[in-house]
This record gives C-alpha cells, sequence and structure tokens, in this order.
C-alpha cells in the first residue's frame, strides 16, 4: 500500500478517531471508506446532471412537436 499524510485540526482528528473506534476499523480504513463512498456521491450527482440535461433536452423537443401538432390539428377540418 502506499502512504499519505494528512494534516488536520484537532476536532477532525477527534471525529476520525471516534468513529474508527466505533466501527472497530483504523484510521487508515475510515478514511479508506470514506474517501470511496464520497466518490459513489459525486458520480451519482453527475448523472443526475446528465439525465435532467437529457430530460430537458427531450421536454424541448417534444414542445416542438406539440407545436406542430397543434398546428396541424385543424389543417383541412374547417370546412366540414
Amino acid at each position: 500500500m502506499r502512504t499519505v499524510t494528512l494534516k488536520t485540526d484537532a476536532a477532525f482528528f477527534e471525529k476520525l478517531t471516534k468513529f474508527s473506534m466505533e466501527l472497530h476499523i483504523t484510521k487508515s480504513e475510515f478514511i479508506r471508506r470514506s474517501v470511496s463512498e464520497y466518490e459513489k456521491f459525486i458520480i451519482r450527482e453527475k448523472l443526475k446532471a446528465h439525465i435532467l440535461e437529457a430530460s430537458l433536452k427531450v421536454r424541448k423537443a417534444n414542445m416542438n412537436i406539440m407545436k406542430d401538432f397543434d398546428a396541424a390539428v385543424g389543417d383541412g377540418l374547417e370546412n366540414v
């Protein structure tokens, strides 16, 4: 394994110590798990943004289709 040095304030160190002791894991393992979970969070947020962007594009395309449909609804039916 590779080594990473982390400088932190006392409050963060106390939280890290507390959580690692409660979970019966090392501080290093707690940090590894935390980074892994944060990575998953970031990936989900990016996916949500892409889905929203795609949804807005589809919404715009559907609005254009609806305009075309609305314009065509009465075609040829005025004299009936």
